[in-house]
């Protein structure tokens, strides 16, 4: 009988210890690159370096890097625009790849500075007297940024393990810097777009796409964000499946009934949009390493 109790105590135990295993996944860390300086710009920005579990066990084993907008939004929750709302990406990330549902990757967060809109759109709006740097961004990004990391991590510097991503102003701008340097991102992490800047620019800058590779988009929307987005959002996606993004594999739209345009959103979904922009490589052939 005191065998029999413990060898069910002992199971029992080992019950009660399942959970706290799958909460003690391995965690990622943050590394910085203080006062980025950027000579195409003028001007200086933190940036955030989310290095994944295991990233210091072994020197051989290289990352597909995902770059973001809005870093400060990004990881921690005091540097949030509204403190304490950040999108709580590094917890995301440990999960998925601790899930092993997508490829263990860095994550770059570049900050926002007090020119944000200016750099976050491609064209001068007329009417709001601002914007048309993101060509500039873009190049501080690809020709500074980008360098700079791959020189400093273990990364595959090409465009299949190369993504960008944003929301609002970010993703208008990922979406663009997307279609102009295809040769650059193979994946792109568009949500919640200001589609609605300069008279929607950004749908004639899809119109003249005509590149032969053809990034992979994962494209979103929130349903409290407003009527009026939500028909831009539906017609950008449109226009995308008529230039040709009409395969699952390359293209992804989502629509977040109860969402609004908030940090709080984009946290939500941003674990999903992991797991598209670089699946785990027995669940898609898009593996680029």
């Amino acid at each position: 009988m005191r065998q029999m109790r413990d060898t069910l105590r002992g199971a029992f135990q080992r019950v009660l210890r399942l959970p706290n295993r799958r909460k003690e996944s391995r965690r990622g860390t943050l590394d910085h690159i203080r006062g980025f300086h950027s000579e195409v710009l003028g001007n200086d920005r933190d940036i955030t370096i989310y290095l994944p579990p295991g990233y210091n066990d072994r020197d051989d084993v290289r990352y597909p890097v995902l770059y973001m907008h809005d870093g400060q939004n990004l990881f921690e929750p005091e540097r949030a625009f509204i403190p304490g709302q950040n999108w709580r990406l590094a917890e995301a990330a440990d999960e998925k790849i601790g899930a092993r549902t997508t490829r263990p990757m860095i994550i770059a967060g570049i900050d926002n500075t007090s020119t944000r809109i200016d750099e976050y759109t491609p064209t001068h709006d007329t009417a709001r007297n601002a914007g048309g740097k993101a060509d500039d961004y873009a190049r501080m990004i690809i020709e500074e940024l980008k360098t700079i990391v791959d020189a400093r991590y273990r990364t595959f510097p090409d465009a299949p393990n190369a993504a960008l991503g944003g929301s609002s102003l970010g993703g208008l701008a990922t979406l663009y810097i997307g279609l102009t340097h295809p040769a650059v991102f193979g994946h792109l992490a568009v949500m919640s777009p200001s589609i609605w800047w300069d008279n929607r620019a950004i749908v004639s800058t899809l119109d003249h796409f005509a590149f032969p590779r053809r990034p992979r988009i994962w494209l979103d929307f929130g349903g409290r964000e407003g009527v009026e987005g939500m028909t831009d959002a539906r017609l950008l996606r449109d226009r995308l499946r008529l230039k040709g993004w009409t395969s699952e594999d390359d293209f992804h739209y989502f629509e977040d009934r109860r969402a609004d345009h908030s940090e709080r959103a984009w946290a939500k979904r941003v674990p999903d949009v992991l797991e598209f922009l670089f699946p785990a490589p027995e669940l898609s052939p898009q593996n680029g390493s």
